[in-house]
């Protein structure tokens, strides 16, 4: 995760002294604009929009790409509740698909999920793994479907060139506590559609109609009041400027450790969709059991055993429950979409066998490349006791 610090305290210092600290009023503040026009240019995009969450901005991409009631929405089965639980808020009914061995939605089992009320897939590279992009827009093109890019936990990461939340038709950012540009909470629209940037504007502010919208002809709706302000600007501006480096770290320190781990015959490294420019790196074992006992290890976490991102525990989508009846999306669904235990099989497998290994950005390289050799050496006596356990 990214550091607060002194470059942050100035620029929150900055906003006090200017006595602007929300970005609409008389006098517009600068700190959060001209954080929008440097991140587009870094991504890549025509158009970036700050929110005050990831959640928001995921909720603000499908209210601008026209997502609602009686629309199905492809979620990966592994990732935060808020990627199903922005599609229920919009009206619509998330329909759950499987991950592969990347840890990354599976195209496969995504198109197998499309159907008629299929409108959208959102693709969620989850712990800064990048999903397979190609396979996913090929699909989309062909089957005429939106894509939003769930790039929260892998701000500013590439996949092939292009850095994900630019891919899509539409991308969301998070810059909450856990991510890699942090300021506790926030978030980021983003897209190259000026349609879509107009509507998520205009959703994300109850009182966009008084401040104007752009040249597109898009009646007024109602929206929410999404807004950042003034130190959430100024302090992404001075994140921004550490993206890059540590994401050089971690893409240094990831290839470092992953060649290391190579050299056991005890796990498998998982494979990666760019694997030139990884930054993120989970392991394989052949059993549960070997994989929670290698948790035990620093740095190291069994992505089975962090289970609020794991569908199974996303309590209201699972339950199907809406703050009020009158608003439950699967009422308007076109048919019965339910979730079970074995929604996904193929996810709770992987995600039991599977550990994710921390490249310690902020530590220094040869302490990391200790610590992978640490992680051999536990692996040879990890399998050797759970081939005995069952003898």
């Amino acid at each position: 995760m990214a550091r607060l610090g002194f470059r942050e305290w100035i620029a929150v210092g900055q906003v006090i002294a200017s006595g602007r600290t929300v970005r609409y009023g008389e006098k517009k503040g600068p700190f959060t604009d001209r954080f929008e026009r440097r991140l587009a240019e870094k991504i890549g995009v025509k158009f970036a929009h700050t929110v005050n969450s990831g959640t928001s901005a995921l909720i603000c991409a499908l209210v601008g790409a026209g997502v609602g009631p009686g629309d199905e929405v492809l979620v990966p089965a592994y990732t935060w509740v808020a990627t199903a639980a922005a599609v229920a808020s919009v009206g619509a009914v998330p329909v759950l698909v499987e991950i592969n061995e990347t840890m990354t939605i599976d195209p496969d089992d995504l198109e197998s999920k499309i159907n008629e009320n299929t409108r959208a897939i959102i693709p969620v590279h989850m712990i800064n793994l990048v999903c397979d992009m190609d396979a996913i827009m090929e699909i989309a093109d062909r089957r005429n479907l939106i894509v939003i890019e769930d790039a929260c936990q892998a701000v500013g990461v590439t996949y092939k060139g292009r850095r994900v939340g630019s891919i899509g038709h539409v991308g969301a950012f998070s810059f909450n506590l856990y991510k890699n540009m942090n300021i506790g909470e926030g978030g980021a629209v983003l897209t190259n559609d000026e349609r879509i940037y107009a509507r998520a504007r205009m959703y994300h502010d109850v009182g966009s109609y008084t401040r104007g919208h752009g040249d597109v002809d898009e009646p007024v709706f109602i929206g929410q009041n999404f807004k950042a302000t003034e130190f959430d600007g100024a302090m992404l501006n001075a994140q921004l400027a550490k993206l890059d480096p540590l994401l050089n770290r971690m893409q240094k320190r990831r290839k470092k450790m992953a060649a290391i781990l190579a050299a056991s015959d005890n796990f498998d490294i998982s494979p990666h969709n760019d694997p030139e420019n990884a930054v993120g790196l989970t392991v394989r074992f052949s059993s549960q059991e070997q994989a929670a006992a290698f948790a035990d290890r620093r740095g190291v976490f069994h992505l089975y055993d962090r289970s609020r991102h794991i569908y199974t525990n996303w309590e209201p989508i699972v339950a199907r429950r809406a703050w009020h009846p009158a608003f439950d999306p699967w009422s308007h669904a076109k048919r019965d979409v339910a979730y079970t235990a074995q929604t996904c099989p193929k996810t709770l497998d992987l995600l039991s066998r599977v550990c994710q290994v921390s490249v310690g950005e902020q530590y220094p390289l040869p302490l990391m490349s200790y610590l992978a050799r640490t992680y051999v050496a536990a692996s040879k006596d990890i399998v050797g006791e759970t081939i005995s356990a069952h003898a």
